[in-house]
Parts: C-alpha cells; structure tokens; sequence
C-alpha cells in the first residue's frame, strides 16, 4: 500500500511539474504573441505614415504640374499681347534691339514698305523673345517648386 501511495505521490507530482511545465510555457507564447502585435501595429503605423507623405507630396506634385500646363496654355496670349502693345504704342521696345537689323538700309533711305515691314517682323521678334524668357521663367518656377516641395 505504501508502494501504491508513493506511486500516487510520484504520478501528483509529475502531473504538477507538467501543468506548471505546460502553464509556463502558454504564458510565455502569450507575451511573445503580445509582443509581435506590438510591433506589427507599430509598423502599421508607420507604413500608414509613409503613405500619408507619399500622397500629400503627389498631390502637391500634380497641383505644380497643373499650374505649369496652365502657364503653358496662356504662353501663347502673352506673344499676342506684346506684339498688339507694340503695335498701338502701348510698350515701346529699347533702340539696341533695332540694332539686330544692321542688313537693312538706313531708315532715310528706306522705303515705306521696307519699314514698315521690318516693324512688323521686330514686333513679332519681340513677342517671340518674350515668350521664349516666359517660357524659362514658368519652367523655373516649376521646378524650383518641385525642389521646394520636395525637401
């Protein structure tokens, strides 16, 4: 009978070694997997972040193209606008630039025609420089934006 009771005594205690073996163990998987939650919203989190910046810095990209496109539309309005203010005296255009025509006779010997067509083509001229500077001018700014933006 004693046999039986150390039997017994020995079963409780392999049974008890075991539960707590066992118990041990699930609480230390439940703090690993507390854990790994953990850090996965944590990364969550952070990608959520990233994306956030990376459509604000696409909106703010398309919003730079956008405007660049619109002044590219108007870039033409500009030419017409310098040649018709050139024209109706409106803006008057500095005497070095008239020194690009040194071909051309004198304006006393000149015919009226011949004059009147090299205003015209220096009016043109004119308007096209201005769109070409325009032109820099918006590129520019874009980009420098898209610098701004960026940083």
């Amino acid at each position: 009978m004693i046999r039986l009771y150390a039997l017994l005594a020995a079963v409780a205690i392999a049974l008890s070694f075991w539960a707590g073996w066992s118990w041990r163990g699930d609480r230390a998987e439940g703090a690993e997997a507390r854990k790994q939650a953990g850090a996965s919203a944590a990364v969550v989190e952070q990608v959520n972040k990233a994306r956030a910046t990376e459509h604000t810095q696409a909106d703010t990209m398309a919003t730079i193209g956008a405007k660049h496109e619109e002044d590219r539309a108007a870039a033409p309005a500009v030419v017409d606008a310098v040649v018709a203010d050139l024209r109706s005296g409106a803006l008057r255009l500095r005497n070095d630039l008239a020194a690009c025509h040194t071909g051309l006779l004198s304006q006393a010997a000149a015919g009226t025609l011949e004059r009147d067509a090299a205003t015209q083509r220096r009016e043109e001229f004119a308007g096209r420089v201005v769109r070409i500077g325009r032109d820099a001018d918006d590129q520019l700014r874009a980009c420098q934006a898209v610098i701004q933006a960026d940083r």
